[in-house]
């Protein structure tokens, strides 16, 4: 099965949805890490619904999720862009117990919060935080919806390890093209019949066809997904920087030199003294050539 989103209507109504399905992409990012099978089925999900809001925002930018908790898993990001490119991360608690695995989304995390980040290319970037009230990824980001978006979203995520899907049902707020009054519950309540090997296992338009073969489905053409990593040298010199003067002089002085890596995908940069020397001089210079 193809890594790949796919949006859908019902013809007549205000209720459109989208639904995505992962392998290879989800499997990139887990191969990167070495997290337990709880935290894997977890990301996941979360690839999956990054990649539902990406599409379903419309955003000519990137889009981030990011789970910060209090239990054994401290912080799930995932990052999405128009591109098709997924990336995500997870990091354990410190001197935390590894969860079992079939550990809770609620076990995991506990208590804590979402954010949700729009970052277009162009114009201001945009934040939601929603507390992390509900049992499930789905159910806290249908919160944000109904928080931030004032539009009734629903969710329904899944993963496995192997493969990961979404599906998205949203009810628009125009209602004037709307000809069925029950259409946005009846869809909701045929969504609730998915089972997870339907949602991993079969493609798209036969998902589809198991809920909605009585309904008016438009299916539009698929748009392909993969794992991209959208760090850069320029974006570790600016990261560094950051750091301020008197740190960076601190770690050569101590090192000798900055050796940093991307935790997304694990690339290496190497800056010498002279690199550093170079950066904060003039931060807005081309980052220094890799050595």
């Amino acid at each position: 099965m193809s890594d790949q989103i796919q949006r859908f209507m019902f013809d007549q109504t205000n209720v459109r949805g989208e639904i995505v399905t992962l392998s290879t992409a989800y499997n990139e990012v887990l191969d990167r890490h070495a997290y337990p099978p709880a935290v894997n089925q977890l990301l996941g999900e979360l690839l999956a619904a990054v990649a539902l809001l990406t599409d379903t925002v419309k955003l000519d930018g990137t889009l981030s999720i990011e789970v910060r908790g209090r239990g054994s898993l401290a912080l799930l990001m995932a990052e999405s862009n128009p591109g098709g490119e997924l990336r995500a991360i997870a990091r354990i608690a410190e001197d935390a117990v590894l969860p079992s695995e079939h550990a809770s989304f609620r076990e995991l995390v506990g208590e804590g919060q979402i954010m949700i980040t729009l970052d277009p290319r162009e114009g201001h970037r945009y934040q939601g935080i929603v507390a992390l009230d509900h049992d499930t990824l789905g159910g806290c980001l249908e919160a944000y919806f109904a928080q931030s978006e004032q539009l009734p979203t629903r969710l329904w995520l899944a993963a496995d390890g192997e493969r990961a899907g979404g599906l998205l049902l949203q009810r628009l707020p125009d209602a004037s093209q709307n000809q069925d009054v029950d259409a946005w519950e009846r869809s909701v309540h045929l969504a609730d019949t998915i089972k997870t090997e339907e949602l991993l296992g079969l493609e798209q338009r036969e998902v589809l066809y198991r809920l909605y073969h009585e309904e008016t489905v438009r299916v539009f053409e698929p748009k392909s997904l993969r794992f991209g990593c959208t760090c850069s040298r320029e974006r570790m010199s600016h990261a560094l920087y950051t750091l301020g003067e008197e740190e960076l002089r601190d770690i050569l002085r101590e090192e000798g030199a900055i050796d940093t890596q991307c935790h997304f995908c694990h690339t290496k940069y190497h800056y010498t003294a002279a690199d550093i020397e170079i950066l904060l001089e003039n931060p807005d210079a081309p980052p220094p050539v890799i050595h």
